[in-house]
């Protein structure tokens, strides 16, 4: 099966015997950043409530020749979150990466959002993560090291429509620097996070049409001039817990194509940018196998499960990506 593995942009080995646990790792990102880890010889375990996304995802990377276990999980549960951290160390020896994928919100404006919406989501959100984080301090990384990185999402001028996700996301942006400050002399936890802006991924599907329509409408509207795509958010956190990363500790990474930075297209404000709607000048990175039908090169993938709009905008990101 070579040649059909997922095409990381980084060393081959990378993370030979390294333990690194990713939550949400059944689904869109988390499952690209679980196939990317397992390319770069991580034993990843993936966590999730739903073990059926969970086995799909695991039996893929295994196909692929990578190691992938899979164990269930509720963020909101701190008993759980110890749980599973001890039952990783124990079986492993060791946990030298943490991924908090994990979470989810819904689109309200402020106004018709209840009290327990909002704090659903923010236990979910800023809760889980921290439970994950102090879990593994606990459990491993405190007496260890180790490196975490939190998804998050681009949040700094606001959330509008999701006030209660922007809150948590804020939230675990000041939690991780508080942390690498805290744990960085506990043999050298790296803490760090990255926030992802408007990305191709297949929790897409959770947002209805009107919402998605203007997801597409201003996918544009930045200095990229298109989306993201989910190895684009994959390859930043390998980064993160590789040694590349080694003096880097709490900090956010935005990769969303420098929209938290612009207005979009602001006709009427000649000190802002008018982007072009008509294409990207960045081509995309695109990790998954390039296989063509007809050739026997092993398991194919579904690279995308996402909205029909979305499917086609992403068949034309594949067509410009960057060819590896």
């Amino acid at each position: 099966m070579a040649g059909t593995g997922y095409h990381s942009v980084f060393e081959k080995g990378l993370f030979n015997d390294q333990v690194i646990l990713v939550t949400g790792g059944g689904t869109g990102i988390g499952r690209c950043i679980a196939h990317e880890l397992a390319s770069l010889g991580a034993l990843v375990v993936i966590a999730a409530r739903k073990m059926d996304q969970l086995e799909n995802t695991a039996k893929e990377i295994r196909l692929l020749g990578g190691r992938c276990e899979t164990m269930t999980l509720n963020i909101r549960e701190p008993v759980q979150a110890q749980d599973l951290i001890n039952t990783i160390v124990t079986k492993h020896g060791k946990l030298n990466g943490l991924v908090n994928n994990a979470g989810g919100q819904f689109h309200s404006p402020a106004s018709k959002m209840s009290p327990k919406g909002f704090a659903t989501v923010v236990d979910l959100n800023l809760m889980g993560t921290f439970y994950l984080c102090k879990a593994a301090f606990e459990g491993y990384m405190g007496e260890h090291g180790g490196s975490i990185v939190n998804i998050v999402a681009e949040c700094r001028n606001g959330f509008p429509g999701m006030v209660h996700t922007g809150a948590a996301r804020s939230g675990i942006i000041n939690m991780t620097k508080t942390l690498a400050v805290e744990w960085g002399p506990y043999n050298g936890i790296r803490v760090n996070c990255v926030a992802p802006g408007m990305i191709l991924s297949s929790g897409m599907k959770n947002y209805p049409e009107k919402v998605l329509d203007g997801f597409l409408d201003n996918s544009w509207l930045n200095p990229a001039g298109r989306m993201g795509t989910e190895s684009e958010i994959a390859s930043s956190v390998v980064f993160l817990l590789s040694p590349a990363a080694s003096y880097i500790t709490g900090i956010n990474l935005p990769v969303d194509g420098a929209s938290s930075l612009s207005k979009g297209d602001a006709k009427a404000n000649t000190a802002q940018p008018s982007f072009n709607p008509a294409g990207s000048k960045m081509p995309p990175y695109i990790g998954w196998p390039q296989q063509e039908q007809g050739q026997d090169q092993g398991p194919v993938l579904k690279e995308l499960d996402a909205p029909e709009p979305m499917m086609q905008l992403y068949a034309k990101y594949k067509s410009k990506a960057h060819k590896l």
